[in-house]
């Protein structure tokens, strides 16, 4: 692009005929193309795109001399104190805040704290803009969609795709280094508008995935960081606008064993196992104290329990809000000085008064991982990751892995007679009809960027066979049936149809929580006719972050196919039609539970108790606590093949390694209570299960084995809770063996009602896709 408008403007020059003229106008030409040609080569040349972006402890600014903290040889440790050591306390506060100030007489420039990469470069925050050489980034599909594939090696490789993308930004001097993604909050009810952006409602899936994907982000070689990743919103954060209540004033009051066993398990693995670089706190209260300023979630947990190698910042102007809209302190001051003394090293927002040692226990923190990211090592171009540039953006490599991503998340909901996959020989003419059918933003949901280019499922579906659209309502929220009689005419011509419905942003997004369950408007007027007039089978698409309640398409013969695409990102639409033309054999899972409308008039978004009350009417939350009806459960999707399951090798008695305990504590009465966890010897405490996955049908198809357990009968809960995932690729007629490992302290505890986790002995019941296998754990006391 850069070398075709320079040879454009060349092209343009106008030049008089005169012999002097020509002979001084050709001199310049020539001076001009040597300058062009060496504008070219700057632009192209790898290390330029660093060079052109100010950093600390550049030699050419002569103002490195002396200073210890540019040493790179030196632990960054001494270095930091060095640094601190040389700030003014005003200096050192305006620091503190997201839009950091500059140091001029140090050398040091302003830096903003505040990008995202949730599943891709984004240019929400003001740390990334595109443009120029930038004029997009690879915008993956949301989590929602990547975290049906279960896949965790797919979501690490996305974090790598991510992070050369935000390097080679940030060597243009167009992002940041500091990603305040991912969002890993549990989805507990399906109404909440951020639950596309996490990994689905259940707790270890959630906590894999966070650590997966940080992994993937941040490289951890080391000490070192490619970018800094943020996992958000610590904690119990699950509610933005409902029924009048909003996330600024909710008090989220959490048992001590919700918040053990469900609310914080992802944020311990993003800590403890990705090694995050941060961790962000939320807007909202916990039993009555904001986690902004709550030392116990902060000092004591974060860093204290699990050791944070890092900073902990808060939600944007989480600490206005701590002041103006909780009314927690008496002045935004003492908000400031609260944040800090519980454990926050870093506001999104204005700053306030503070004492000096706090303050310098804060920046020690964030200035630490400035280093790891090489910051202040000087000059970036000659740094790892200092050669990526607009070349590394939107490659194909990296654009292909878009559609793969996608391709794996869709999930196959139904498919009666075997309707899917279509054919494009005997289905030459496609009715595609729907308010999504033709879209392209929508697909990449929320804290997206922009993409490197679009298929929309019109499109997709248009590489296969011919088509005739029919958008059947002028948007998702489908206030009107006028355009139905058009859509049901394609429907009566076309071999097939294919309905594209669901949701987009103005239906479920940040600050927007749904009501209900159902499709909007007049949606399930239009696929219910659409499919009484169609002559061939009709497939129903659905876009969506949260479930929806289409039992009406479940249940109608009509409707031969149901398939869930999520918000399958830039190259959506050619991922759906990959899968409903059988190019790609669909393999997803539901990463949540699907519910009846009826289920959320017994829940409200306001009640964070993860089990059921059957005393007051209350169902639980999720599959691991809610027993009642769905529509369709979690884990739940087909194939376009089919699979079997034979345990091969599986232990049936584990002795437990029990740690030195009271003779008191080694009465059976007591043993019947379960060991604590902490009791448990928990290093050789690991189980090898293998499996063998036969494909018993006619077409490979990749399949995820998802690994459950049931603790002893009795008074323990959750009665199920997923313990691991296997994704593994099986060709049509052959058999692989997967080992599943499990970890008796981690996947065979349950947590008591005061938060203690521990590991009930007696019989546990381990579910192995559709198998069953008991296994009795009995404790060594040594």
């Amino acid at each position: 692009m850069v070398q075709r408008k320079l040879l454009t403007t060349t092209n343009k020059l106008s030049l008089p005929h005169t012999p002097a003229a020509a002979k001084a106008n050709a001199k310049a030409a020539l001076s001009l193309l040597l300058l062009l040609l060496l504008l070219a080569l700057a632009l192209l040349a790898p290390t330029s795109w660093a060079a052109r972006v100010p950093f600390a402890c550049d030699p050419r600014s002569g103002l490195t001399r002396g200073l210890r903290f540019c040493r790179v040889a030196l632990p960054i440790h001494v270095r930091v104190r060095d640094l601190i050591g040389r700030l003014t306390l005003q200096e050192k506060i305006r620091l503190l805040v997201n839009n950091a100030a500059a140091v001029p007489r140090l050398g040091i420039q302003g830096y903003e704290w505040w990008s995202e990469a949730l599943h891709g470069v984004s240019n929400v925050g003001p740390g990334t803009r595109f443009g120029g050489a930038f004029p997009g980034a690879t915008s993956f599909p949301q989590v929602i969609t990547t975290a049906a594939s279960f896949n965790s090696s797919l979501w690490e490789e996305i974090g790598r795709v991510v992070s050369d993308e935000a390097r080679a930004m940030y060597n243009g001097g167009m992002a940041g280094l500091t990603y305040w993604s991912p969002n890993v909050n549990v989805f507990r009810d399906p109404r909440w508008g951020r639950g596309q952006e996490t990994p689905g409602e259940d707790p270890v899936m959630a906590g894999k995935y966070a650590a997966s994907y940080v992994r993937g982000l941040q490289g951890n070689v080391g000490n070192r960081l490619k970018v800094a990743a943020s996992c958000k919103h610590y904690t119990a954060y699950d509610l933005d606008n409902w029924n009048g209540v909003d996330r600024y004033h909710f008090n989220a009051r959490v048992s001590k064993q919700d918040l053990e066993d469900t609310y914080n398990v992802p944020f311990k693995a993003c800590v403890v196992d990705g090694k995050v670089a941060s961790v962000m706190c939320s807007y909202n209260q916990v039993n009555g104290v904001p986690t902004c300023a709550d030392p116990n979630l902060l000092k004591n947990t974060i860093r204290g329990q699990w050791r944070l190698n890092g900073y902990i910042v808060s939600d944007c102007d989480s600490v206005g809000v701590l002041y103006e809209n909780q009314h927690y302190t008496t002045t935004p001051e003492d908000a400031a000085a609260d944040t800090i003394r519980a454990g926050l090293d870093l506001d999104c927002g204005p700053g306030g008064k503070m004492a000096e040692a706090e303050v310098d226990l804060a920046l020690a923190n964030t200035i630490t991982v400035q280093m790891r990211l090489g910051m202040f090592d000087g000059e970036p171009s000659a740094q790892p990751y200092g050669n990526l540039g607009p070349r590394d953006v939107c490659t194909p490599a990296h654009q292909q892995l878009a559609l793969e991503a996608a391709r794996q998340g869709i999930v196959l909901l139904k498919n009666q007679g075997q309707a899917l996959p279509l054919s494009a020989r005997r289905h030459r003419l496609i009715a595609v009809i729907g308010p999504n059918s033709d879209v392209t933003v929508t697909m990449i949901g929320n804290y997206a960027g922009v993409a490197c280019g679009y298929t929309s499922p019109l499109q997709g579906i248009g590489r296969y066979s011919r088509t005739v659209h029919q958008p059947g309502c002028a948007g998702v929220a489908c206030t009107s049936n006028q355009l139905f009689g058009r859509a049901e005419v394609a429907a009566r011509h076309a071999d097939a149809t294919i309905l594209v419905m669901g949701l987009d942003q103005s239906i479920e997004a940040e600050f927007r929580d749904r009501t209900g369950l159902l499709l909007p408007g007049h949606q399930q007027e239009l696929v219910s006719r659409v499919a009484m007039a169609s002559r061939g089978p009709t497939i129903l698409v659905l876009m969506s972050g949260g479930p929806i309640d289409v039992s009406f398409a479940k249940n109608d013969p009509r409707v031969a196919a149901i398939v869930w695409a999520g918000y399958p990102g830039q190259a959506g639409g050619q991922a759906i039609a990959d899968v409903l033309f059988g190019t790609v054999n669909p393999g997803g899972k539901l990463p949540v539970t699907w519910y009846p409308q009826e289920y959320v008039a017994k829940v409200p978004m306001t009640n964070m108790n993860m089990r059921a009350n059957p005393a007051k009417g209350y169902p639980g939350r999720t599959y691991r606590f809610y027993k009642g009806p769905v529509v369709y459960p979690f884990g739940y999707g087909m194939s376009y093949t089919s699979y079997r399951h034979s345990l091969v090798e599986a232990p049936t008695q584990v002795s437990v390694p029990v740690a030195s305990l009271s003779a008191a504590y080694r009465n059976s009465s007591l043993l019947s209570a379960g060991i604590r966890a902490a009791h448990v010897n928990c290093d050789p405490a690991s189980l090898g299960f293998h499996v063998d996955i036969e494909n018993t049908g006619s077409m490979d198809g990749t399949h995820t084995l998802l690994v459950f357990s049931t603790p002893p009968e009795g008074k323990w809960s959750p009665a199920r809770q997923l313990i691991g995932f296997e994704k593994v690729h099986v060709s049509a007629g052959s058999q692989r063996r997967v080992r599943i490992d499990v970890r008796v302290c981690e996947h065979l505890s349950v947590v008591d009602e005061f938060g203690i986790r521990r590991i009930p002995i007696g019989e546990h019941k381990l579910h192995v896709g559709d198998l069953e296998h008991s296994m009795t754990l009995q404790a060594n006391l040594g």
